[in-house]
């Protein structure tokens, strides 16, 4: 019972003991409907896929959810969307998975600005709890590309803080891959009501200020010199993307992420 963290730790004991797992989720994370799993060790992050780590029953139970505060809602339920949009420009995506994914974006760009004015609102947080619970299972459906990559990267190496990490970079892998799927970026247009995959990037990032989620990775304890070393291990370990990865884009974009700039092409 709990967020990402408390039921990754489950996993990561069911992964060796074969304990099932009843999970009760209290954020957006969505890892309870997936058999991804995640262990760090000396500031590397190894993620593989097992039947045993999937719980064999979710419970969801909004109520738990009243008193999560409105910024940790906010970041997690951008979080979730993030699992939904890298489904739609996965390696192996699918329409079905493509078809919830959409869902869960729309339901969440609709529910979460609400929700961090009415956070005691139960019909708002029944909505975040469905498009997460979509997310997730997209999560678990189809591969990582960009986003997480980034994310893992970040996470592992400077140990920041999850849902907050990935509520920020989502603007800027979007933006990254803008071009690389016109299919799944188009998709994602419609989903958000933008006009234009040029714009989605920066949409992300003000719907992020909407949330009033920090929009700097300086401000989560990322050191000035962190871009160009996460763009080179990226480029050095890269997870499958639509687009290559270019070391020298990849730099700027976590510059304008460090300084909690609106994603540009420089």
């Amino acid at each position: 019972m709990g967020g990402g963290s408390a039921i990754g730790l489950a996993k990561a004991i069911a992964l060796d003991t074969h304990l099932p797992i009843v999970a009760i989720p209290t954020t957006y994370a969505g890892s309870e409907m997936t058999p991804v799993y995640g262990i760090t060790e000396n500031q590397l992050k190894t993620t593989g896929k097992a039947a045993q780590v999937l719980p064999k029953i979710v419970i969801y139970d909004p109520a738990l959810n009243l008193n999560l505060p409105a910024e940790i809602s906010a970041c997690s339920g951008m979080n979730a969307m993030a699992h939904a949009v890298e489904a739609l420009y996965a390696e192996n995506k699918n329409p079905v998975i493509s078809l919830m994914a959409l869902e869960a974006i729309r339901c969440l760009a609709t529910a979460l600005p609400e929700l961090v004015q009415h956070p005691k609102d139960i019909q708002l947080r029944e909505q975040v709890s469905y498009g997460a619970w979509l997310a997730g299972i997209c999560l678990g459906s189809v591969g990582m590309a960009i986003h997480h990559k980034i994310c893992h990267s970040l996470g592992d190496t400077f140990n920041l803080p999850h849902a907050q990490t990935y509520a920020i970079i989502l603007a800027y892998s979007v933006h990254y891959n803008r071009h690389a799927d016109v299919q799944a970026m188009d998709q994602l247009a419609a989903a958000l009501g933008v006009d234009s995959r040029e714009e989605l990037g920066r949409f992300i990032y003000q719907l992020n200020q909407r949330l009033q989620i920090p929009l700097a990775l300086k401000d989560l304890g990322l050191p000035e010199y962190a871009p160009a070393d996460i763009a080179r291990m990226i480029c050095d370990s890269p997870y499958y993307n639509p687009r290559e990865y270019d070391d020298d884009e990849l730099k700027q974009l976590l510059l304008q992420a460090y300084a909690g700039l609106p994603p540009a092409t420089l």
